[in-house]
């Protein structure tokens, strides 16, 4: 079974949404025969470099909140985290382009390890407080799950895995992805946003009812 995920290493519902998918997978009864794949998904690709300010301030403008009410959401997204033992710390948080980012993690599904390249970018920032825009902090991450920095440094030399970047963002148009996160099972079934657990595994049965089973075409000249 075919599991494509699009989402941002910047997002924190990507973060909590990916836990709870987990959370869902590891209660599948099929999950050895699960293939995820992660597909970029740039919220800003015209951020720079980093972003100065605190977190707050940014999603205030960002979303108009007022200083209140943009505490309110981030208290809201670290208690959601906390819920699925993650740590968010949002006054670390150093916001900032993602695209190199998202280039490394093309280079670890090359690897073999994006799964792992993922994860370590999303507590790196969320966590951590690290400037993942920073190609330093990105080499660094990088030998952390087994990728060479010379591999890294050859990426960054010339526009290596741009163009895959921009073919998955061209296929979230296509599939009329607006948000992230959003997971696509088969290119059958959808779970849009951090849903519930309960949620990814009942689109994990009926997806896999369907390989099992496949829906019976209608005949012509009938409906169903």
């Amino acid at each position: 079974m075919q599991v494509e995920i699009w989402s941002d290493v910047v997002c924190p519902w990507c973060y909590i949404g990916k836990r709870r998918f987990e959370a869902a997978l590891a209660d599948f009864e099929h999950r050895d025969e699960v293939e995820i794949t992660w597909h970029s998904f740039e919220l800003d690709r015209h951020a720079p470099t980093e972003r100065l300010g605190s977190y707050a301030e940014m999603l205030g403008r960002k979303y108009g909140m007022g200083p209140t009410q943009a505490d309110a959401a981030l208290d809201n997204m670290t208690e959601a985290a906390a819920r699925m033992g993650l740590e968010f710390h949002f006054d670390r948080v150093r916001p900032g382009n993602t695209l190199d980012a998202h280039r490394l993690l093309h280079l670890a599904q090359d690897r073999g390890v994006q799964g792992e390249m993922k994860e370590r970018l999303l507590r790196a920032y969320f966590t951590e407080g690290e400037a993942i825009s920073d190609r330093a902090v990105l080499t660094r991450m990088a030998a952390d799950v087994g990728i060479d920095a010379d591999d890294v440094a050859a990426m960054f030399d010339g526009d290596g895995y741009t163009d895959e970047v921009r073919a998955d963002e061209a296929a979230a148009e296509e599939l009329q992805i607006s948000g992230v996160p959003f997971f696509v099972i088969d290119r059958r079934y959808a779970v849009s946003g951090a849903q519930p657990p309960e949620a990814f595994t009942r689109a994990f049965e009926r997806a896999w009812a369907d390989r099992v089973s496949p829906p019976t075409p209608a005949r012509e000249g009938t409906t169903n």
